[in-house]
């Protein structure tokens, strides 16, 4: 009954099942899986996992960092090549590459161990021109001594018959110092007898350092870089520029990041010469160089490495003067000639006796480094630093107190302010800060500040860029991230006008302006060129 209630499906399928089953008995392959499947447990067998051995942890040292300067070895240089022999072919003079050096020394270094030239004639050139210049200075010098004499006949002339004359007296050398003497007569009047020193500059009657530029604008815009005033005298970045104080000759000392001197007599004559002299004294960037006025052949150079040296070319050697921290900055009082006044550690400054070879005296000015020091030309007791800490202050050296001296005024930045730097009559003062600002504080007490916008941002590659006064208060120099050269009217508090050029082939970041030489401007780059304007 059951299977008349089947479908046809049900039917047919348990047909096949039927038939499946006989199919698979005729072939015995249900005995034969049950005996595979009873002999694959009796093969089964028990395992274990391995564990791995751990192994012990190596212990890592602690590696304490310690820079090169410290440990006595000359600084990286890996890429020097390269970054030389970027633009080698592309301008009017070059130098060849540094040759390596050992490790700094802790003592003098001969100018020849120092010579980075091919040709150590070269070396005995730079000698003797350097040596020149100062025997024709020291010629001045003795010209200023034997118009004292004169002076005294002049004034004793002028009490004996009530009347007076100028003097001007104007030297070929170099400017070496001016005299002003003035003389109360009857009558309330006063005359005054002037000895202007000064090749090429305008002739006042009262000359304090500064240049009077009567058509200052046509002036400015006659400023001409010739092609023959650009040279490559540096690997890498250049930190300062100078021109040697001295109206005979043009020539220009230059350092870069590397710890190398340059010098370049622009007015080289020789045809196998460039006039680039190379020399490497310092193990660490150059911060700053000074060539005093009075000797030319005694050259101080300051590095980041902590040496102070003096490049005595009688000697022939790089004398070392001073070692210790970190020199930022170097300056010399206009009157005083023994003693040195330099930026060191984290907001120092040293006041270095020449004659003794000792400090004579050191503060503590500033939370950072000292960028820079000046002075003020009418009262060289009146001092200027610019510091990372961004302030700059103006300090008078005769009221300082040995352990906290306090300042006649403090200009606050809100980044490193990079220079700080008197105007030629010293009744003003410029600064340079990080934060885009050109600052100029001026009036009897210097009460009066005003920022200038300017961007100052040069980055990581480029030396920071420093504000300086021309040759008189009328103008100031910056250079711009335009390859050009902002010139700042201080009266107008803005930029008058742009130095540019197509000589120009990168960024002036550092200037000087020649001391005696109106319009005479030498810009830096940080790619070791020099360029000179100069009037047409």
């Amino acid at each position: 009954m059951a299977s008349q209630n089947l479908t046809e499906y049900e039917r047919k399928r348990l047909e096949n099942i039927k038939r499946n089953d006989e199919m698979m008995a005729a072939l015995k392959i249900h005995s034969k899986a049950a005996t595979l499947s009873a002999t694959a447990k009796r093969q089964r067998a028990k395992t274990y996992k391995v564990s791995p051995v751990k192994k012990p942890k190596a212990e890592i040292p602690i590696v304490i960092r310690r820079s090169l300067r410290t440990r006595g070895m000359p600084p990286d240089s890996k890429g020097l090549a390269d970054d030389f022999c970027d633009n080698f072919d592309k301008n009017p003079k070059s130098v060849s590459p540094s040759k390596p050096h050992s490790p700094r020394v802790l003592g003098p270094i001969s100018m020849s161990d120092a010579f980075s030239g091919d040709e150590m004639a070269s070396n005995k050139m730079l000698i003797e021109t350097i040596l020149s210049i100062s025997k024709k200075t020291q010629v001045g010098i003795s010209v200023v001594e034997e118009f004292d004499d004169v002076k005294e006949e002049i004034l004793s002339d002028i009490d004996e018959k009530g009347k007076s004359g100028s003097c001007k007296i104007e030297v070929s050398e170099c400017p070496v110092k001016v005299e002003e003497v003035k003389e109360e007569f009857e009558g309330g009047k006063s005359e005054s007898v002037s000895c202007g020193l000064v090749k090429g500059m305008v002739k006042n009657e009262y000359f304090d350092g500064s240049v009077n530029i009567e058509k200052s604008d046509p002036w400015l815009e006659s400023l001409d870089l010739k092609p023959e005033n650009v040279a490559r005298l540096l690997p890498g970045r250049i930190i300062v520029v100078k021109f040697f104080p001295c109206s005979s000759m043009r020539m220009i000392a230059a350092g870069n990041k590397f710890g190398n001197v340059a010098f370049w007599n622009v007015d080289c004559e020789d045809e196998k010469e460039d006039g680039i002299y190379l020399y490497r004294p310092h193990t660490g960037p150059i911060s700053g160089i000074l060539i005093p006025q009075y000797s030319m052949s005694k050259i101080f150079t300051s590095g980041y490495d902590g040496f102070l040296r003096m490049m005595d070319a009688e000697k022939e050697v790089f004398d070392l003067v001073h070692y210790g921290d970190d020199i930022f900055s170097i300056s010399q009082q206009p009157d005083n000639f023994t003693s040195l006044y330099f930026g060191e550690g984290r907001g120092g400054l040293n006041i270095w006796d020449i004659r003794t070879g000792k400090s004579s005296k050191n503060w503590m000015l500033h939370e950072d480094r000292i960028n820079t020091i000046d002075f003020n030309s009418q009262n060289p007791n009146i001092m200027a630093t610019s510091s990372t800490d961004g302030t700059a202050c103006i300090w008078d050296l005769r009221s300082m107190s040995a352990h906290k001296p306090k300042t006649l005024k403090t200009v606050s930045h809100s980044r490193a302010v990079h220079s700080a730097y008197f105007s030629p009559s010293g009744s003003s003062l410029a600064t340079t800060s990080l934060d885009n600002k050109v600052g100029i504080i001026s009036g009897l007490n210097f009460e009066d500040i005003s920022m200038i916008y300017h961007d100052n941002h040069t980055g990581r590659w480029l030396s920071s860029f420093r504000a300086i006064w021309g040759w008189d208060d009328s103008y100031i120099f910056i250079g711009n991230m335009k390859r050009g050269v902002d010139v700042i009217f201080p009266a107008q508090r803005r930029v008058v006008m742009t130095l540019q050029s197509p000589h120009m082939s990168a960024i002036p970041c550092r200037f000087h302006s020649h001391p005696s030489e109106v319009g005479m401007l030498a810009g830096a780059t940080s790619g070791g060129q020099v360029y000179i304007w100069t009037p047409r």
